[in-house]
């Protein structure tokens, strides 16, 4: 089969990600499960393979040959983009490519509540997205953008490695930056970014002290930063931005953190008893008892302030799971496998 003519059938099936990797034949994921197709791959072909998806995507190989690794994205014309990741493994070359289809999702549609979307309102500060690699972070980003884009007069600039979702302009001006290919790094991107008039940028993610820094002074100067990380659980994201800092700058780090996040959304991806995958989200909203908790080193107390506070708009990721399970969408193993206080749950549940 072509490679042209498997990445259509892929995309057709509604597959998430492809893998070539010696040793098996093509396979894809579709609602959580592996399917296969063609002969077992040999290192001659994923070597072919990978060569053709560079010339596909017109970009050097020479990188990917001198590292081992390397991260681009590509299109095909009708029919969709492809976030690509190349890797060397028992000397053999090996990809795995997210398809990414050209139309923006609809949140309704692929469930992300209204409470999430409605932070597209916001004007100034910090959002994050979290959750592990492959919950639909960037699907989510995706969605805020575009609702922004078609409904605010303002200049949003996007960093990404590689660029996935592509927004035309709107009624806001829209640069979208990948890195390697527009800008050096994420850091360097975003010292740029700041002298490009934004009123909203999008940060891939915040992978390092330099970056969370910037970003977080970004913030403090009046723009709306996006970005996100992968951990699940606000507190725990919370956690992890403070612990990226030096001990002896934390608690000036907890201030400033308290002032500029605005609000943690967290997902994850859930088999269903049909097969396909649903999101389930948390998301916490910075009201007073939040930011004196952050400020105040008390980061433990924010999983029950967020479960007692439905009635400010927050989301409770455990309330989220056991809806799921009550209305018969998820099974109980996954239930109880995806929670995040399994105690809690069982006892919820009348389990013993």
């Amino acid at each position: 089969m072509e490679l042209i003519n498997f990445f259509a059938e892929a995309v057709k099936s509604s597959a998430s990600d492809i893998f070539i990797v010696a040793g098996r034949p093509i396979s894809y994921t579709v609602g959580g499960s592996i399917l296969t197709t063609g002969e077992k791959l040999l290192p001659i072909n994923t070597k072919s393979i990978i060569e053709e998806i560079y010339r596909l995507a017109e970009r050097d190989i020479s990188l990917f040959l001198k590292t081992g690794d390397d991260d681009f994205s590509f299109a095909i014309s009708n029919l969709g983009r492809f976030r690509v990741n190349t890797y060397m493994q028992r000397g053999s070359m090996a990809a795995v490519l997210r398809i990414v289809v050209f139309e923006l999702p609809n949140p309704q549609t692929i469930g992300i509540p209204d409470e999430i979307m409605s932070l597209s309102n916001m004007t100034k500060g910090l959002i994050l997205v979290t959750g592990p690699a492959g919950s639909g972070k960037s699907t989510s980003l995706a969605c805020l953008i575009d609702r922004i884009n078609k409904n605010r007069e303002c200049h949003i600039i996007t960093l990404e490695d590689p660029l996935e979702f592509i927004h035309r302009h709107d009624k806001s001006i829209v640069s979208q930056r990948e890195i390697h290919m527009d800008t050096q790094s994420y850091a360097k991107g975003l010292r740029a970014a700041l002298r490009e008039a934004p009123n909203v940028i999008l940060l891939g993610e915040m992978r390092d002290y330099e970056t969370i820094s910037i970003a977080m002074s970004a913030a403090e100067t009046g723009q709306l930063i996006f970005s996100t990380l992968h951990t699940l659980g606000a507190a725990n994201t919370v956690d992890r931005i403070i612990d990226v800092f030096p001990s002896s700058q934390q608690q000036q780090v907890r201030v400033q953190l308290s002032m500029v996040l605005k609000a943690v959304i967290c997902q994850q991806l859930i088999p269903s008893v049909n097969g396909k995958m649903v999101p389930v989200f948390e998301l916490m909203i910075c009201n007073n008892a939040i930011r004196t908790m952050i400020r105040d080193s008390k980061v433990h107390q924010i999983d029950s302030t967020i479960h007692s506070s439905a009635n400010q708009g927050m989301i409770s990721m455990d309330n989220s799971i056991y809806n799921l399970y009550k209305n018969g969408t998820i099974s109980l193993e996954n239930t109880l496998l995806h929670c995040l206080n399994q105690d809690s749950m069982k006892k919820k549940l009348g389990i013993n």
